[in-house]
Formats: structure tokens, sequence, C-alpha cells
């Protein structure tokens, strides 16, 4: 999976087809549910229930392809701005909280490297916030 910026849904959707190449600032992150994850994260940063924000649509899935479970998903507004507005020490809490919610379902993400993808998915929403634009994620 990588989380990726880009302009809008349309050019961030065309990386199904295209890929994202060198065209897009982007990280890269292995072995988690990107779609729990940024709901979880989003309710440990801006409050709310898991079950709200997937009946409300999140998160919100931007292009897929039905044969293959390949899918965008853009990343919600709240979200980017909890994750921007965060502190050092905020993000390192929320990260701890993950890790540990994440081992309240039998999955082990260590507390470091929970807190180097909060952290890193932090600077890219900063960073795509300064050049008004999005944050997606391409799960393959």
């Amino acid at each position: 999976m990588k989380f990726f910026v880009a302009p809008d849904d349309t050019s961030a959707g065309l990386a199904l087809r295209t890929g994202l190449g060198q065209a897009f600032e982007s990280l890269s992150f292995g072995n988690f549910d990107p779609e729990e994850a940024v709901i979880e994260w989003e309710c440990l940063l801006a409050g709310g229930s898991f079950e709200e924000l997937v009946d409300a649509g999140e998160p919100r899935i931007v292009a897929d392809q039905d044969n293959d479970g390949c899918v965008v998903f853009a990343i919600s507004p709240r979200l980017s701005t909890a994750l921007a507005d965060a502190g050092p020490s905020r993000l390192r809490d929320v990260a701890a909280s993950w890790a540990q919610l994440r081992a309240e379902d039998g999955e082990v993400i260590d507390t470091e490297i929970a807190e180097a993808i909060v952290g890193d998915l932090a600077g890219l929403v900063s960073s795509a916030r300064r050049h008004d634009q999005g944050v997606y994620c391409w799960v393959a």
C-alpha cells in the first residue's frame, strides 16, 4: 500500500491504471489494513466511533477495480486536519493507542513502527496541505 499526494480525486484514481511512478509524493507501508487504520486514527485523533465513520462512508473510495481488489481511497478532510494540527507528543500518543488497538485484535505492530507510520503520514498530509492537495491511499 502507498499513501500519496494528488491534486484531486481524478488524478488519484488514475493511479489504479498507471501506478504512482514519480508523479506523486508517497509513502509505502506494509502489513496492516489501511482502510481500518485511517478510521481508527480518525477516531483517536478527532473523536467519534468506528461505526459512525463507516456508516458515513469513510474511507471514501475514489476508484476501484472489481476484478483484482485494487482500490484508491481518500484521507478524510477531518483526519487530514487532525494529523496536520497534532504535535509530536500527540502523534506518539495516538500511535501507541493504535498499536494497542491492533494488539487487542491479535495484530502486532511495534510502537516505534506505529509512531513512524503516523508521524510520516502527518508529514505527508502537512506537505499536501501546503500545496492545496489531498492525501490518498492506493491498495494493490
